[in-house]
Order: C-alpha cells, then sequence, then structure tokens
C-alpha cells in the first residue's frame, strides 16, 4: 500500500521543502508508517548552521500523525479537522543529528488517545537498525463555533466550510 507524496500532500498544511515525508508505507485505524531521506538536504528548511538536529524528529513525527488524521477522515468521506502541535513529552534523542545519517528515516506514530478536542500520538523515528529518536506528542485540534460565524466560513453568514466539525 505504499504511496508517495502526491497522494497525501494535500491532506497537510505543509508545503514546498517543508512537506518533509516523501512516502506513507502502511497506515490502518492505529497508526502510520511513513518514509523520508529530506533530512540529507544540503538546504533543509528546518536545519541551524548548516546541521539539521535530532531534535527536528519531532516535526517528521508530527506531519505523520497529521497525514494519519488526514487519510483516516478521507477514508471515511470528511475532511480532516484542523489541528497544531500543543506538545511533546517523553522525547528522547539517541542521534545528536539527522543530516549525518547515511539512510532513509523510517517514521512510525501510533495514536494513543483520541477526545473531541486533541490527540497523543506516540512516536519513534529509525534510520536502518539505529533509533533516532522516540517520544509522545500532543495535538489539539483549532475550536470552531459553527454558531457564531453561520456555519465555519470566516465572514459571518457565510456557507457551512468542509472543515467546520461543530466544536
Amino acid at each position: 500500500m505504499t504511496f508517495g507524496r502526491e497522494s497525501f500532500a494535500a491532506l497537510i498544511p505543509h508545503r514546498g521543502r517543508m512537506c518533509l515525508l516523501e512516502r506513507v508505507l502502511a497506515y490502518d485505524d492505529d497508526g502510520i508508517l511513513c518514509a523520508a531521506s529530506s533530512h540529507r538536504a544540503a538546504d533543509h528548511p528546518l536545519a541551524a548552521a548548516g546541521r539539521l538536529d535530532s531534535a527536528v524528529g519531532l516535526e517528521y513525527a508530527a506531519q505523520a500523525a497529521a497525514i494519519h488524521g488526514g487519510l483516516l477522515a478521507q477514508r471515511d468521506g470528511a475532511v480532516a479537522r484542523p489541528g497544531f502541535l500543543a506538545g511533546a513529552r517523553d522525547l528522547r534523542l539517541f542521534r545528536e543529528r539527522l543530516d549525518d545519517l547515511p539512510g532513509e528515516l523510517v517514521i512510525r506514530a501510533e495514536r494513543l488517545l483520541a477526545s473531541s478536542d486533541s490527540l497523543l500520538y506516540g512516536f519513534r523515528l529509525d534510520c536502518g537498525a539505529l533509533p533516532v529518536c522516540t517520544g509522545r506528542l500532543s495535538v489539539f485540534f483549532v475550536p470552531c463555533d459553527c454558531r457564531r460565524d453561520g456555519g465555519g466560513g470566516s465572514i459571518p453568514g457565510s456557507a457551512p466550510t468542509p472543515r467546520c466539525g461543530g466544536g
């Protein structure tokens, strides 16, 4: 079931070089497995002073979680609610840098909890047999008050938007 960026790019807000993941290797209701080699790009958008710190693995994991939510919503004939990375816990970095890893990154994100206003994912990044980082990330959904703005649009009285989940 492997598919490339063109199949999932519209599901997340990241564009151009900020869309860090290249392939979805597999997904199901509980999680997603993705791959990327963008960590080796000399012009990586998150590199500083020519280095890509391993803490950037959190962004790779957050994008995997966003793609997972988008794919599940798409499968169900819906549009994923917009959300934002709210925090990280238990972040463990096993490497100092990502840009010096020779192989492809494999990103695994598993949905641990889901509520009406947030999600919790556990994640792991590996490069071959080398563990890169692990942790948990929280996603909070952007609130939508459909009663206030007439249906989720930005103009009072506008038509409902597909992103408006009513809560």
